[in-house]
């Protein structure tokens, strides 16, 4: 589908959910319902406080992340769930279950993998952490806790009120990079669930539904011959070489590329010596856009410009796609569920030290909003431009109506992926946002619940905003989940 009617698509299934119009279903949850789950949120937000910052503290890297899942899979079969690990071909994924009777089929995500380089003590000044690998600069320590603490206060409300239907938490890893949520859904793990509810950090309290890129990335090989740098070059073929023709290929590709086209990269392996050419080097890219078809054109001539440095320097290129996701599908009937819960929770205050906190951090940053922001809520709309990121939640959003919302968890002005966020991450300010996002998450499940006609109109959306004879196929083909994706560049892996 063409990005024009791609938006197209997008636009005529706004103004047939009606935008501009609130939503009236027929059986919304009691206030005496509302009080009970958040009740229950609160008793739990110590469970949830406990789970974040030791899954901060193990900073875990995609689909290593074996203390951070069987933390989550603990509490939930503490609570009664079901458990199924090892799921979609990953040995950290998991999906737990209850189900009481017949009903709706509710997923809520849970993520919990860390970032790489971003190790950062939870104070609000530059702070390595010696010898660590890793930080949550994304959050997830956040997001997995609070959709658990969510999960486990929704299924007790489910139980004292003999709620019918089912309710699961999906454990995806590796979101960063690894696509993890893909493999879920090419395996069909979604294929019963009626609505999927995510959420994530942010800088701001909103049920915004946007868009976002698909993207596709991958690792690209060179192998060539060693030489004495000095002594010999003649008899040396540079695997490094390779990388370097390639990267000046790809940026000169990027003035060819469609308008929003996206090309990032990273050389993970160089050499290890300056007087020694390197046999081996790797580098790793991302290609990104708003219309899958325009990402698999770019990622085929990217590849060629691959073909194309190796050819030029004598030595051979492997090429192994280790990601790929599609663009998110908003859902507004989902959206205008969840920003009424949202405004029910209501904004977020901070104490004197969390606010000196904040403000500490906001020295470091560049014309930072008001802290003021993080009691508000932001005005709810479909937003069918922007999206400059990616994520493994856009597949789910095609096979199954999909929502999400963000909470304060980050100091206003932070960027994604950074230390500020690592620290906001580690800190109470953190914590009091992922409590938020778990008792706006419960709500919405609870609504969902009780009133089957939510789903059946929010079906309904997901089928006009993809259009017809849609069939799901995944980004990254076939290929087995990468589970090496994070581990270091190695001049020996067949992967």
């Amino acid at each position: 589908m063409k990005i024009s009617a791609l938006k197209l698509a997008l636009l005529s299934a706004t103004m047939a959910t009606g935008l501009l119009a609130p939503q009236a279903f027929a059986k919304p949850i009691t206030d005496a319902d509302r009080a009970q789950i958040l009740k229950a949120v609160e008793a739990d937000a110590p469970q949830i406080r406990d789970a974040a910052l030791k899954i901060w503290s193990f900073a875990e890297v995609g689909y290593q992340e074996t203390k951070s899942t069987a933390l989550l899979q603990g509490q939930l079969k503490a609570a009664g769930f079901d458990i199924k690990a090892g799921v979609a071909g990953e040995p950290t994924a998991f999906i737990a279950s209850f189900k009481n009777g017949v009903g709706p089929v509710v997923a809520i995500l849970a993520e919990f993998d860390a970032l790489p380089g971003l190790a950062q003590t939870a104070d609000p000044v530059k702070t390595p952490i010696p010898g660590q690998i890793a930080g949550h600069g994304c959050g997830h320590n956040l997001f997995g806790a609070a959709s658990v603490g969510a999960a486990v206060a929704l299924k007790e409300w489910m139980v004292k009120n003999n709620v019918k239907g089912e309710l699961r938490v999906y454990g995806t890893p590796a979101e960063e990079g690894g696509s993890g949520k893909v493999y879920f859904v090419r395996d069909g793990l979604f294929n019963d669930v009626d609505v999927t509810l995510h959420w994530h950090p942010a800088n701001a309290n909103s049920a915004v539904q946007g868009v976002s890129m698909a993207n596709i990335s991958g690792k690209f090989r060179f192998r060539g011959v060693s030489a004495h740098a000095a002594g010999a070059p003649e008899k040396g073929r540079s695997a490094l070489d390779g990388v370097e023709v390639m990267d000046v290929a790809a940026n000169f590709l990027r003035e060819h590329t469609p308008d929003k086209t996206r090309i990032h990269y990273v050389i993970t392996s160089g050499g290890s010596a300056p007087n020694v050419v390197p046999d081996f080097a790797e580098v790793y890219y991302y290609v990104r856009h708003p219309d899958p078809a325009v990402v698999k054109d770019v990622w085929a001539r990217v590849e060629k410009a691959a073909e194309g440095a190796a050819l030029a320097t004598g030595t051979t290129v492997e090429k192994e796609i280790t990601g790929g996701v599609y663009a998110l599908l908003p859902n507004d009937t989902l959206g205008r569920v969840m920003d009424a819960n949202l405004r029910k929770v209501g904004g977020i205050t901070w104490t004197p030290e969390e606010i000196a906190f904040a403000k500490t951090l906001q020295t470091s940053l560049v014309n930072p909003p008001s802290i003021d922001t993080v009691k508000t809520i932001e005005p709810y709309k479909v937003e069918l431009e922007g999206g400059g990121g990616s994520t493994d939640v856009s597949d789910i959003s095609w096979v199954t109506p999909t929502v999400g919302l963000g909470t304060a968890t980050f100091v206003p002005g932070s960027a994604g992926h950074s230390w500020q966020n690592v620290a906001a991450a580690g800190a109470s300010i953190g914590v009091k946002g992922a409590v938020n996002a778990a008792k706006t998450l419960a709500l919405t499940g609870a609504d969902l619940f009780a009133n089957p006609d939510i789903v059946k109109k929010a079906k309904a959306e997901l089928d006009q905003r993809r259009g017809p004879n849609f069939t799901y196929k995944a980004m990254l083909g076939d290929r087995p989940p990468a589970l090496d994706y994070r581990k270091p560049a190695n001049a020996g892996a067949r992967e």
